[in-house]
């Protein structure tokens, strides 16, 4: 049997990675399949057809109370206008997103009170917001300085856009989603037809990336994990999940990933610390920097056990076994997190969005791993998950030398105490049996001496005549000789 044939639970062609539509872009699970851009769209069809079919309905109910009530002189009903009001409002709501902070009235200056309104809060959102984002709003002016008047221009929309999104908390996540990814798309178009950006994608890009590192920061406690999702009980789900799988191993998974080189154990390290540190992040961008470090680590991993460049199968079951190893904290909340509010151009292209792909396939591959794609038995597997047993491990004197000093000591140690345990045992056994025989002897003893008694019992003579002293008066017997005086001789 071939190892692809084998592996099939972990081998995924290269095809599956990009959206399903087939415009050539990543595609991402989050999004089912789609990419960014094809997502967006399928999402607006279907609001406009759950929108079409809330419209037909009431119509439909519509023209039946108007039949209901034909006959009579009733007050007509009021139930489709109101409908139509609230469909009318709501669809107002959802188009005009990021646009009205390009319109006129917008730019315009604001009236008095709404300006002293605005330096009331500000106080207030100073003191709250931490040195990261009091250093990204510092780095973002002194980048935008260079630009002069179109970096001004470029710096009061980003703050309209925040402030307007400070108003927008009722809105669901993925609306809010929606306000930012219009307001990335919206910037883009403004500095490509602006005459100090036209024909500089490179300058374009390095723009958006200060824009999205700016107002992320300042978004960030308002729309990562936000409480009116179940981003968070996920987390825990794939965390016990993550915990649960400990037992597995690298030949489990068919890594081609040798840490007993001592190069190879620090690349592995070191991309499970990049996976972890992921969750420190607050910018996407940054955030799928770290991812994109921790792939290119077991890249070079892989490599120096192969001496030869790694391959597509050969990197997703090792990006598997590090997120294991790892289990970052949070971890389908930043998966949420970079796909909701990310450049939509870099989880689409590059190889950021390739290393991206491939952690949600990791991700999603751990959620249903079962024992056929680690080649196991069903009931190996489920003794392992359960804990009543764990895959044998090498003994301490079969490691090579070249093997990490602390591993192999921390081995030996747990061999010991393992021998230690089982002279415990041994000696606890013997002294519950030697109790039991103290107390068996015991009790023979006893049995003995009352059978003795029962069949010699102890019989007590009545009291006879009291004994005389010898030095005692002797009254019945007057022929012995009086007791002996003590005399004083004087010389």
């Amino acid at each position: 049997m071939s190892l692809k044939s084998e592996r099939r639970g972990i081998h995924v062609d290269q095809s599956e990675l990009l959206c399903k539509k087939g415009c050539g872009y990543y595609g991402n699970p989050a999004w089912q399949g789609f990419c960014s851009k094809c997502w967006r769209e399928e999402y607006s069809k279907a609001r406009q057809r759950q929108i079409q079919e809330d419209w037909e309905l009431a119509e439909r109910l519509q023209r039946e109370e108007e039949a209901a009530y034909a006959s009579s002189q009733g007050a007509p009903s009021l139930t489709f206008s109101k409908f139509e009001e609230k469909k009318t409002n709501e669809t107002k709501r959802k188009v005009q997103t990021v646009k009205k902070f390009f319109s006129p009235s917008s730019r315009a200056a604001p009236k008095k009170a709404d300006s002293q309104e605005v330096k009331a809060s500000s106080p207030s959102i100073n003191r709250q917001a931490s040195l990261e984002t009091e250093r990204a709003s510092k780095d973002f002016i002194d980048f935008l300085k260079s630009f002069r008047r179109p970096g001004q221009d470029i710096l009061k929309q980003c703050r309209g856009f925040i402030e307007a999104m400070q108003h927008k908390k009722e809105l669901n996540i993925e609306e809010q989603s929606e306000c930012v990814q219009d307001f990335y798309q919206n910037m883009i178009d403004r500095l490509q037809t602006h005459s100090s950006f036209k024909g500089s994608p490179e300058g374009i890009e390095k723009i958006m990336d200060q824009i999205e590192n700016y107002i992320m920061t300042r978004l960030y406690k308002t729309v990562f994990c936000p409480e009116t999702t179940d981003d968070e009980k996920k987390d825990l789900a794939v965390q016990k999940r993550i915990r649960a799988l400990h037992w597995v191993t690298l030949e489990m998974l068919c890594v081609p990933v040798n840490e007993e080189i001592h190069e190879v154990y620090e690349l592995v390290v070191r991309a499970i610390t990049a996976v972890i540190e992921m969750d420190s992040r607050r910018v996407p961008r940054e955030k799928l920097t770290c991812i994109t470090k921790c792939s290119k680590q077991i890249f070079n991993a892989i490599k120096i056990t192969k001496n030869e460049p790694a391959s597509a199968d050969d990197f997703l079951p090792t990006l598997i076994y590090i997120v294991l190893k790892a289990n970052p904290p949070r971890l389908q909340s930043n998966i949420q997190y970079i796909t909701r509010f990310c450049n939509p151009s870099r989880l689409m292209t590059g190889e950021d969005g390739y290393y991206f792909t491939n952690l949600c396939c990791a991700v999603a591959f751990i959620e249903k791993l079962d024992a056929q794609s680690l080649n196991l038995t069903e009931e190996d597997f489920d003794r392992y998950m359960s804990g009543q047993a764990s895959p044998k491990k090498l003994d301490s004197e079969e490691w090579s030398p070249e093997e990490c000093a602390g591993m192999k000591q921390m081995y030996k140690n747990l061999n010991l105490i393992s021998q230690l345990n089982e002279r415990q045992q041994r000696i606890i056994s013997t002294a519950k049996q030697l109790e039991k025989d103290l107390i068996d002897w015991s009790e023979g003893v006893t049995k003995e001496v009352e059978d003795i008694i029962e069949k010699y019992p102890l019989d007590i003579k009545p009291k006879g005549q009291s004994v005389v002293a010898i030095d005692s008066d002797n009254v019945e017997n007057d022929k012995l000789p009086p007791p002996i005086q003590p005399q004083m001789f004087l010389g």
